[in-house]
């Protein structure tokens, strides 16, 4: 406690015992000689303490204008009083000690002498003085507070005796607002364009596509008209929109109804009219808003289209997705990139093959059957397909390979066996996936500077960038069956042995649940196009034997079900080596119990948690999953949680269950 303290409390102190002791005597009547001469020594010291602690005050408040008169003369003081712009002096411990007019009336009306900086404002000092700026609100206006210190030094040891501040409050209200008006105004692009306009109208009559489109385009001139932006048809099934950046993030907050509205439109029983958008956000002018929105596009067609996505220089935003995507009839562009993977293979040194970590039998699959048909294309080129046989759910077609091909003509290499071998002409494919942190060996990826991609599987944001060839269709069954499709167009291919016709075909049946789910009519041709080089039904359908084992522990999974929110979820908290396999075969017949539209599946590995989703199509278990860092289809995908425990595991994927549902509602 200071000294101008300790006086205060003491004069309390005097003068409460005296007037206690006058009451005393006053009420008692009590009055002594002995009593007398104590009374007035206790009146006599009072009276001294007075006097002290005043003197004590003013010698304060002489040492506080001192000081602040020593950093200011009497014309720096005066013009700094009649200053328009707030300022305040505080001592070393932030206290007022000075302020002028303008202070007053903007800042703290009262008196604020003596009060504390803190008091008037949520002011960091340290911050401030170290010139890092300051914003602060005071009566709905705003302020940057600087500050400039000036320290007093003692002349014999030259330490710093007091030190104070001067706080500059410059009014920042009418720069804050032409900043924000800036912002909300800048213009932004946005790219729309009809999924598949081609497929949709393709058996419609010519009134018909002429009333489709007209309603279309109503329903967007009245949204875009609603929200002030500029619309523009480009051609048959695009448009080009400008709009400022406050309407896009109302279009934004209500998660772009304008695609309910599309799909609302009738066409048929069998197609729906669907949009996919492309925003470019918060770009510094509309050429790179342009760009921005032309990659955002690209990602909602990768992802399946009927969806929105959103680019900024920071991340994608996406909205929508809820319909399954609409298989294309057309195959022009599989015979473009048959073709053009054909030349990539005459023009490269060796082929590698590469799919995710833990492979299954969609990716080994489609891996075995690209090796296959580049052997007949290219009898002479060194081609294999890396991976690890150990760690893989598709051990089954690796045995059935491997007990087919050996020696030369085996086709599995390890990751240090190709490391050795490969050179600057080496050309990488990998299938199944086409993300940078799920292929099974990175450093693979680095390393070969020719890649092509051919996945199935939703585009996500990390996807592989460098590839040469980067094929990927969110609307086919699997791999295999792009596969079999690019195959067809290659020469010699009716020579492929029936092993690696079972192998894709085991991997269209993996992933359609025996040609149940995401089936379409060109899932069929390829089953039919590989029946034709001699897949076996029943050898394939031997490939799907389980263990007891993992029977046992898939009736376990399924009886231990608990039911949320309409979605079956399932925890294995015994992992073994049948645990991938049971757990993805426990959520694909959790799907077969009363009222639920989802079945999810926990179960923990080596490297933390792994939750397997599956849907009938009435939940978007993409959207869930992609909350939680993963992704993979409307129908089938999954999540993996590093280092995490089962009930953390659990807590989030219910989280995001009643975020997906609050955002759907």
């Amino acid at each position: 406690m200071t000294g101008k303290r300790w006086t205060v409390f003491l004069i309390i102190s005097m003068v409460l015992v005296s007037v206690s002791l006058i009451c005393a005597f006053a009420l008692y009547g009590v009055v002594s000689e002995l009593s007398f001469w104590i009374l007035l020594g206790l009146i006599s010291l009072s009276a001294i303490a007075f006097l002290l602690s005043f003197k004590a005050v003013c010698r304060s408040m002489r040492r506080f204008v001192t000081e602040t008169e020593s950093h200011l003369d009497l014309t720096e003081r005066d013009a700094l009083y009649r200053f328009p712009a707030p300022a305040a002096i505080v001592d070393d411990e932030g206290i007022i000690i000075w302020y002028n007019m303008a202070f007053t009336e903007q800042i703290y009306g009262p008196d604020a002498f003596g009060v504390h900086v803190s008091k008037v404002a949520d002011i960091n000092l340290e911050a401030v003085m170290d010139n890092v700026d300051t914003a602060v609100e005071l009566r709905s206006d705003k302020f940057k507070v600087t500050a400039v210190a000036s320290e007093k030094l003692d002349l014999n040891s030259g330490e710093v005796v007091s030190t104070i501040v001067l706080l500059y409050f410059e009014d920042m209200s009418d720069y804050i607002a032409l900043e924000t008006e800036y912002l909300n105004s800048k213009p932004s692009v946005m790219l729309i364009s009809v999924d598949n306009y081609e497929d949709i109208l393709a058996n419609e009559k010519e009134y018909e596509k002429a009333r489709i489109m007209i309603r279309v385009e109503r329903l967007l001139e009245a949204y875009f008209e609603e929200h002030k932006g500029v619309l523009k048809k480009t051609s048959s099934d695009r448009f080009f929109v400008i709009l400022e950046e406050r309407r896009l993030r109302e279009i934004i907050e209500a998660r772009f109804k304008i695609l309910d509205s599309v799909r609302a439109i009738p066409v048929s029983e069998q197609s729906l009219v669907t949009l996919s958008i492309g925003v470019g956000m918060s770009s510094s002018n509309l050429s790179e808003s342009e760009k921005l929105a032309r990659q955002a596009l690209e990602m909602a067609h990768g992802r399946g289209g009927d969806q929105a996505a959103v680019k900024s220089d920071s991340d994608f935003e996406f909205f929508g997705g809820v319909s399954k995507g609409i298989e294309k009839n057309t195959k022009v562009k599989i015979r473009i990139v048959a073709n053009a993977l054909s030349e990539f293979i005459n023009t490269s040194s060796e082929i590698y093959l590469m799919g995710h970590a833990h492979s299954d039998m969609d990716c080994i699959g489609a891996g075995a059957g690209l090796c296959g048909a580049i052997r007949i294309l290219k009898p002479d080129m060194y081609v294999r397909m890396v991976t690890n046989v150990n760690n893989t759910l598709a051990s089954a077609i690796i045995h059935r390979l491997e007990d087919n091909l050996t020696g030369e003509d085996d086709i599995f290499v390890t990751m240090d066996e190709a490391l050795k071998r490969i050179d600057d002409e080496a050309l990488l494919i990998v299938v199944d996936t086409h993300g940078k942190d799920t292929v099974e060996y990175p450093e693979l990826l680095e390393r070969i500077k020719k890649v092509a991609v051919i996945d199935h599987h939703r585009q996500s944001v990390n996807h592989i960038e460098k590839a040469v060839i980067f094929h990927n269709e969110p609307y086919a069954s699997s791999t295999c069956e792009i596969v079999a499709e690019i195959i067809q167009y290659w020469s010699g291919i009716e020579k492929l042995q029936s092993y690696y016709a079972d192998a894709m075909l085991a991997g269209i049946m993996l992933d359609t649940k025996n040609f149940i789910m995401r089936t379409g009519v060109r899932t069929f041709q390829a089953a039919a196009f590989l029946r034709k080089l001699g897949a076996d039904m029943l050898a394939v359908k031997g490939l799907f034997a389980n263990s007891v084992g993992c029977i046992q522990k898939r009736s376990k999974l399924i009886c231990s079900a608990e039911i949320y929110e309409r979605c079956a979820i399932s925890v294995d908290d015994e992992p073994d080596a049948d645990t991938r396999i049971a757990s993805a075969q426990a959520a694909d017949e959790l799907l077969e119990i009363e009222n639920v539209d989802a079945s999810f599946v926990i179960f923990r590995t080596s490297k933390g948690v792994n939750i397997s989703a599956r849907s009938l199509g009435r939940m978007n278990v993409h959207v869930i999953m992609e909350k939680l860092g993963g992704g993979g289809h409307q129908t089938m995908a999954a999540a993996q949680f590093p280092g995490a425990a089962l009930f953390e595991a659990k807590a989030k994927l219910i989280s995001a269950i009643d975020e997906h549902i609050a955002n759907i509602s």
